[in-house]
């Protein structure tokens, strides 16, 4: 379901670029998501002991508030499907994260999957680089940022907030960004805009889209499943969204050459040797 809903988040973010600007897209993500989820879920804010709210702020703002603006501003220069495929750096980024902020231990096997996986990134933005020379691929560093913030945010939610229902931690995400979105929306100009043209009519609706299911329902579904399972499982889903997001690229035109599909199979190598248990 993470994957159905979160692969096809990168079309609506590009769709949704139709009739809106990055900054508009990304505040009004954050403002439905927090009205959908402050709506199913207000009662769960009682859960958030006082001890708890400081990780769930930072959550908040690495995982929920930074992202949406990060994948606006990358998708308005680079095509949805290579945003989806660095965000397989995800996983990558929680080993990484896990060892520098969390005291994890790293062995030369997760050393040499994080050198392959960088390897595998670099030479997918060349390669669109060349590809797409009318697109600025310096945007493609929002991407790899951005998935930095879901790694952080994914190691704090396994070690501080695994007590707190999935519900309850969504719902206090949202209610600690709402404000500053809410602000960041009003100065953005998107109450000038003309709501009776059809191309801002269809960006409304796709990020109302994207805010409900890949903002609101994803998160809670994310949150439950980093508590079911470990925060690598759960980072993994990155690998088949990648699967879906590609697909919706295709099928609008956008197009994906060897040598790019190439340095998305060495990033997932990269990632696999990072994960790969050692035997004991």
């Amino acid at each position: 379901m993470l994957s159905l809903i979160w692969g096809s988040s990168f079309i609506l973010i590009k769709k949704a670029l139709v009739g809106f600007t990055p900054l508009q897209v990304g505040a009004l993500r954050i403002v439905v998501a927090s009205f959908f989820l402050l709506t199913i879920g207000f009662r769960r804010i009682a859960s958030i002991g006082r001890v708890d709210w400081k990780w769930i702020i930072l959550s908040g703002f690495l995982g929920s508030f930074l992202p949406p603006f990060l994948f606006a501003l990358a998708q308005s220069e680079i095509d949805s499907s290579i945003a989806s495929i660095l965000n397989s750096l995800t996983p990558l980024n929680t080993v990484v994260s896990g060892i520098l902020m969390f005291g994890v231990l790293v062995t030369k096997r997760q050393l040499l999957g994080v050198f392959i996986g960088l390897f595998g990134t670099l030479i997918l933005i060349f390669t669109s680089m060349q590809l797409n020379p009318s697109q600025n691929f310096w945007y493609s560093l929002f991407i790899v940022v951005a998935s930095i913030g879901y790694a952080f945010n994914i190691n704090i939610l396994n070690r501080y907030l695994r007590h707190l229902p999935a519900v309850g931690i969504a719902v206090g995400n949202f209610v600690s960004v709402a404000f500053p979105a809410l602000v960041l929306l009003f100065f953005s100009g998107f109450f000038d805009l003309k709501f009776s043209e059809t191309h801002v009519q269809l960006s409304l609706l796709y990020v109302s889209l994207l805010a409900v299911f890949g903002t609101g329902i994803a998160l809670i579904l994310f949150n439950k499943l980093i508590q079911s399972a470990s925060p690598v499982f759960a980072s993994s889903v990155t690998y088949t969204m990648t699967v879906i997001a590609v697909l919706w690229g295709v099928m609008d035109g956008e197009t994906l050459n060897f040598l790019q599909l190439l340095g998305g199979a060495i990033i997932i190598l990269g990632v696999f040797l990072t994960h790969k248990k050692t035997p004991q």
